[in-house]
């Protein structure tokens, strides 16, 4: 969650508690095959001090016929892949179901560069990745295997790079394989056998990490709890508690990474790009292989973070066969107000099923929830009523104690008792509200169907984004650095100050820190808001029309229960009186 929105939730929480297909295209069988003798041989020579070289240290050796750089692609019913014969690597992953303005997401950003994704490096971290043309092998329409072989003092190993993808999911599997013969009793390439790695950054592309590609968090998973991990501005965090997985998480995408077996080394990595203003990288490190060879098979989810795609690893629903992975933690961003998030998404999608418009479908998730909380909102409203009636007798034990606050405190505890008033019967109902109100927050903020969603066509075409009425970009305001002018800001601040308004009271009238608080916030949450999702705003603004609504049904209902109080009762005099003066006046 990013910084705005958290001083938005701390600052409106402070407030609540003083108010209460495409076709497959398979590669020509000429561009994927190469007979063994056309294979490019590298040779590996020690150092100088006799260390393990790393894959910088490499020389090629040019072969009779040089293998040339090629792309292949993989299209399934969810992704668009394209892949290179240089290195094996992924350069781009373009998801078919999710749209970045007009063109298809794009899970694998490029800066300056052409972006390599799932490269392999022999060696730690510092080696360069493998960027050499591959042996090409079409294994099936969603499978591919790059392959070449390397050497070391002219003993032959070879590394192949095997690609398994699946109709319908956005999980893949990589498997890795180093093959050496008898003289080539490990694998050492600096401490390391090797090293794989995703970057620079995952999708949607953006200029900034705004509110629509919004923040990258940091995950692991082990023994069953996630962990987010800090990952601070070009440095880097290892992972050496052999995570069950790892992942990069944005607003509505997200890479998990599942190494196999787990005693691998993760290290997530935020390490510039030239041409991007954000990187964020992943990668695995293969401890040293002490054997002539190794078959390590990873699997890797690049895709949509909603809990309905994630689900199916906890299932076994997948061809993977796969269970109790909790993935699904990946896109939990509530803690123990999951269940609420939950039971109002439900709510969400009900409405959007019989009216399929996500802006109404908020409308009516916010008047529900209203409604269910009338009675809290309303005894809290009594309460204050209530206890601006005790309030000068209050003032009057303060004053008449203002030195001696124990004796102050036992005097207002038996006019409490006295008047059978409880001093927190009006913050309760307030208080019971607010983990709905963090759950609606985080929903709306959050909730991933809302992306791409149009509420008023022409005004509010994404709830995911702010929308904006005048474009006048690069033009900036000073200061605030805005290019856009949007109305959604200026109604929320309306009805916030109107509401403001409305429940004042009197005694609220001529305090000026009250005064602050019902007329200065608003105005701060104003700038704080300017740039948040429309969805977010179209409830918020929801929420303070209706809450101005009900108060202002209650203000009519408590002002009609003190007229009948202040009626005064006539005196009725019984048959017997009548009749008794009566029969005197005969």
């Amino acid at each position: 969650m990013e910084k705005k929105t958290i001083l938005a939730i701390v600052l409106s929480t402070l407030v609540l508690v003083v108010f209460y297909g495409i076709q497959l295209a398979l590669l020509p069988p000429q561009q994927g095959q190469f007979p063994p003798e056309q294979e490019q041989t590298v040779i590996v020579q020690e150092n100088s001090r006799g260390e393990q070289p790393s894959a910088a240290q490499m020389v090629e050796i040019p072969a009779e016929e040089t293998l040339v750089a090629q792309q292949l692609e993989i299209d399934t019913k969810l992704l668009h892949v394209t892949l290179t014969n240089m290195g094996g690597d992924i350069i781009s992953y373009q998801l078919k179901n999710h749209k970045d303005g007009d063109t298809l997401v794009e899970m694998v950003l490029q800066g300056n560069r052409e972006s390599h994704a799932f490269t392999v490096a022999l060696g730690s971290l510092q080696a360069e990745p493998l960027n050499f043309p591959f042996h090409v092998r079409r294994l099936s329409e969603y499978s591919v295997e790059f392959f070449r072989d390397f050497s070391i003092d002219g003993q032959l190993f070879h590394i192949s790079k095997k690609y398994d993808f699946r109709p319908e999911e956005y999980m893949f599997e990589l498997t890795v394989t180093l093959s050496g013969d008898n003289s080539i009793p490990t694998l050492n390439f600096g401490g390391v056998s090797y090293t794989l790695g995703f970057g620079p950054q995952i999708g949607p592309r953006f200029d900034v990490l705004d509110q629509r590609s919004d923040y990258r968090n940091y995950f692991s998973y082990t023994n069953g709890k996630r962990k987010q991990e800090r990952v601070n501005n070009s440095s880097q965090t290892i992972i050496n508690n052999h995570p069950t997985w790892a992942a990069i998480a944005g607003k509505y995408f997200t890479l998990v990474a599942i190494p196999y077996p787990t005693q691998y080394d993760l290290i997530f990595s935020t390490a510039t790009e030239p041409g991007l203003s954000s990187s964020s990288r992943l990668f695995v490190t293969r401890p040293v292989i002490n054997s002539s060879r190794t078959e390590d098979v990873y699997r890797f989810y690049l895709g949509p973070k909603n809990q309905e795609d994630l689900a199916v690893y906890n299932t076994g629903a997948n061809s993977f066969g796969l269970l109790g992975t909790d993935l699904i933690k990946v896109a939990d961003t509530s803690g123990i107000l999951a269940p609420v998030e939950t039971a109002l998404k439900w709510i969400l999608q009900l409405f959007y099923r019989i009216i399929p418009n996500y802006g109404i479908a908020i409308i009516f998730t916010v008047l529900i929830v209203k409604v269910l909380f009338f009675p809290l909102t309303k005894k809290g409203s009594e309460s204050t009523l209530r206890m601006q009636a005790l309030s000068p007798k209050i003032k009057e034990i303060q004053t008449k104690h203002k030195n001696n606050p124990q004796k102050m405190n036992t005097e207002m505890a038996e006019l409490y008792k006295a008047e059978g008033y409880n001093p927190l019967s009006g913050c309760l109902p307030m208080l019971l509200q607010i983990p709905i109100f963090f759950a609606m927050y985080n929903l709306f903020n959050t909730h991933f169907d809302l992306r791409g969603a149009m509420f008023i066509p022409g005004w509010i075409p994404d709830l995911s984004i702010p929308e904006s009425i005048w474009n006048f970009a690069p033009i900036k305001i000073p200061l605030l650095g805005w290019s856009d002018i949007r109305l959604l800001p200026f109604i929320y601040l309306a009805s916030q100050l109107l509401y403001g308004k409305v429940t004042q009271t009197p005694d609220q009238q001529g305090n000026a820190q009250m005064k602050m608080i019902l007329f200065a916030m608003p105005i701060m949450f104003f700038f704080v808001l300017y740039n948040v999702p429309s969805g977010l705003l179209v409830y918020w603004i929801m929420s303070n029309i209706l809450t101005l609504v009900q108060q202002i049904l209650i203000n009519k209902f408590i002002a009609k229960q003190k007229a009948k109080q202040s009626i005064p009762i006539p005196i009725i005099h019984s048959k017997v009186g009548i009749n008794t003066k009566k029969k005197r006046k005969r």
